[in-house]
């Protein structure tokens, strides 16, 4: 079992590698200026101090907290509201035109709307994250309860399943392949709604997450700790993506035989 992980993980391990040594060799090689392009070990350097002197673990928790807070809220709309849509054909018919419509809208393009009702605090940045996860999450639910094989919910409507109770016995185990796909691409455009909020706010009354960190590294020309920041970022993807995602996967629906 050991062997077969290490066999997984051994080529993206030799991609790493091979990325930093590429690096190290174009600094070398003088071909941009440091400022543009600074070595590994600076931006090395630069990820310690980050987290031992200028407090970039703070701002790393601070921000994931406004993350979870957004996330969860919006995952839980998309549920209940996916989940009505189904019960209810007019439901369905609404919430679908407004899933179609609003996730065209890009976060950044309703900063300015935010501003007007919340102000620049906490509040703007969560409903930015908010907005960010409930369309995309929605889509990918609505789509798994529709491919659901008409079989299964005759099957729920003959034991005496209807209404909520049929979707929450049916149509949620059933779509939890397109439920899990839903949380991913949520995460991921939550994720960049909250830089994104960050960097153009900066700090809310509360705290100042990664977004206003690294604006405040770009203020002081400090290309390293810029890199040290997006891969600080990097790796938190990472560990969400194989720590988080790929456990539920693992202990769901590859274990029931839904995905290979």
């Amino acid at each position: 079992m050991m062997a077969e992980k290490l066999k997984k993980i051994l080529p993206q391990i030799v991609f790493v590698g091979i990325v930093i040594i590429a690096w190290q060799v174009l600094y070398r090689l003088q071909i941009w200026p440091e400022l543009l392009f600074p070595s590994v070990g600076s931006i090395g350097r630069s990820f310690v101090d980050g987290f031992t002197q200028n407090n970039f673990g703070g701002a790393i928790l601070y921000s994931l907290e406004l993350l979870a807070r957004g996330l969860l809220l919006g995952i839980a709309l998309s549920l209940v509201l996916s989940s009505l849509a189904m019960v209810s054909k007019s439901i369905y018919a609404v919430y679908n035109m407004l899933v179609s419509v609003f996730d065209l809208i890009p976060g950044v393009a309703l900063f300015p709307v935010a501003i007007l009702w919340f102000g620049t605090g906490e509040s703007t940045i969560i409903f930015i994250v908010v907005h960010s996860v409930i369309w995309p999450m929605s889509r990918n639910v609505i789509d798994g309860f529709s491919s659901i094989p008409k079989i299964y919910i005759e099957a729920g409507e003959n034991i005496g399943l209807s209404g909520l109770n049929l979707v929450r016995s049916v149509y949620l185990p059933a779509a939890f392949p397109h439920i899990i796909s839903g949380l991913k691409v949520g995460w991921a455009r939550a994720w960049r709604g909250l830089m994104s909020a960050e960097m153009v706010f900066g700090a809310t009354g509360a705290g100042a997450g990664i977004g206003f960190y690294i604006q405040y590294r770009r203020s002081f020309m400090d290309s390293a700790g810029l890199y040290a920041s997006l891969i600080a970022i990097i790796l938190i993807g990472v560990v969400v993506e194989y720590g988080v995602f790929r456990v539920i996967e693992n202990r769901t629906i590859r274990k029931w035989g839904m995905v290979r």
